[in-house]
């Protein structure tokens, strides 16, 4: 326990205790960082912590999953955009680690917005596509606390955006 009372991350979670799986291994590929489209950075570092600007259902900027869940989309295909937002996380995560994942202690918390129709309920589901990718890249580090809201809209009228917290060494 620190002086101010607080625990120290080890103190609770034990040295560090899993490496990043190799994304080629995994067979993952990841997409190039995109550039922000109005004023703001795509990420921020304070202390320990990176900061991720949402990413959009995108793959080198070109827009996929245009639409509404419960409309043009289902579960499986909203699942499978918000692993393309966490795709784009885990790019600019990488940008922001001068290219080393091994740097990353963990995923702290995952924010989704689900463009979908007022009647679709299952915006959690959705987010799975997300919190899942971290889990398989990261192991139990990868393990995050969430939200997940359903929304009127999202820029360019994408299926999903997703956000997220790093902590980093």
């Amino acid at each position: 326990m620190t002086l101010l009372g607080r625990v120290d991350r080890e103190q609770v979670h034990g040295p560090r205790d899993h490496e990043p799986q190799d994304l080629r291994t995994l067979q993952i590929e990841l997409p190039q960082p995109s550039k922000p489209g109005a004023n703001y950075v795509p990420f921020v570092r304070t202390g320990n912590l990176v900061f991720l600007t949402g990413q959009l259902s995108q793959w080198n900027g070109e827009r996929r999953f245009i639409g509404k869940l419960g409309r043009e989309f289902g579960i499986a295909e909203g699942q499978q955009a918000a692993r393309l937002c966490a795709l784009n996380l885990i790019a600019q995560l990488r940008a922001a680690l001068d290219g080393d994942l091994d740097r990353v202690v963990r995923c702290v918390r995952v924010a989704g917005f689900v463009n979908s129709e007022p009647t679709f309920l299952s915006h959690s589901q959705v987010i799975n596509g997300a919190s899942d990718l971290f889990v398989e890249v990261f192991g139990e580090a990868g393990r995050h606390s969430r939200m997940a809201v359903g929304v009127s809209a999202l820029p360019y009228d994408v299926a999903v955006e997703v956000e997220a917290v790093f902590e980093v060494r």
